[in-house]
């Protein structure tokens, strides 16, 4: 097998590709951005007195609506300025939609990072490093790094439990005894590898609990007719195959909070249980080493 180094190209110097060709690239196949299954809404979006955004894509499954600027080299401080300006533009405007902003340079600094950072949690905001490599005489490569993603608020949850505690009676009648049932279906799972957890209700979602204490790697939300089974786990092409090749009835992923979300009957629960099981183990192993 022979080893090719392909060249890395400067995009923001180079004498054919420009800033036009990588935004035709990405609205052709938003998907190679990483960030899920979107497609393009907008192109050169006109915001008065604002100036122009690059591209505006949002997720097929969600309301979930991304701002998209890029820029050839270097980021720099107008450039963060201008991504926040469209985003918040764009929410303003179509409040209905959940809104992120996202950057794409070729070259995100450590500074810049730090800077961005600063606005993450509070602005909803992505990163993404671009790089461009020559191939072959008519072949470009181009790839896309998520270098700062959007903070995870999964743990504000927490937070609502201590003032808003219910009681099995109120699920029961939210949802049905046989969803809630659902519920404790899964607990038996995950009582194989953490026996002291415990189902703790609340307003929003059944939680779980160790020695009275919030442990939601996993919460459910029993409904009508199927209870919803929400994972947190990092986003990945690994897990949403695995799904996938189960035929698990999956809802859109919750980026803001970092959950895999999952409707289930009780066939589901039974057929399921081992990925169900591998899945909910990786999660509490996850938040154990954080």
């Amino acid at each position: 097998m022979k080893l090719v180094r392909p060249e890395k190209l400067n995009l923001s110097t180079h004498r054919d590709l420009n800033e036009n060709w990588v935004q035709k690239i990405i609205a052709d196949d938003p998907s190679i951005l990483g960030l899920g299954d979107l497609v393009l809404k907008d192109k050169e979006r006109s915001h008065s007195k604002a100036g122009r955004l690059d591209l505006l894509l949002q997720d097929i499954e969600s309301k979930r609506r991304y701002e998209v600027e890029i820029q050839l080299g270097k980021v720099d401080e107008s450039h963060i300025i201008r991504t926040i300006e469209y985003w918040d533009i764009e929410r303003k405007r179509y409040p209905q939609y959940d809104h992120c902003a996202v950057i794409i340079a070729e070259d995100i600094t450590s500074r810049f990072l730090n800077v961005i950072g600063l606005f993450n949690g509070f602005i909803p905001l992505i990163a993404i490093q671009m790089s461009a490599y020559q191939i072959s005489e008519n072949e470009v490569s181009l790839l896309f790094t998520t270098v700062l993603d959007e903070a995870s608020l999964g743990l504000i949850e927490e937070d609502e439990e201590t003032r808003e505690i219910t009681d099995r009676n109120y699920w029961e009648t939210r949802g049905t005894k046989q969803t809630v049932a659902l519920a404790d279906s899964l607990l038996t799972i995950v009582k194989e590898f953490r026996p002291d957890l415990e189902l703790k209700y609340n307003k929003y979602y059944i939680g779980l609990a160790q020695n009275g204490q919030p442990n939601n790697f996993a919460i459910f939300r029993p409904k009508k007719s199927s209870l919803h089974l929400e994972i947190r786990l990092k986003q990945s092409p690994e897990i949403q195959e695995k799904l996938d090749a189960a035929r698990l009835d999956t809802l859109a992923y919750e980026r803001r909070f970092g959950r895999y979300r999952i409707r289930l009957d009780k066939g589901d629960v039974t057929k399921h249980r081992e990925l169900l099981k591998e899945l909910m183990m990786q999660s509490y192993g996850t938040i154990i080493e954080e």
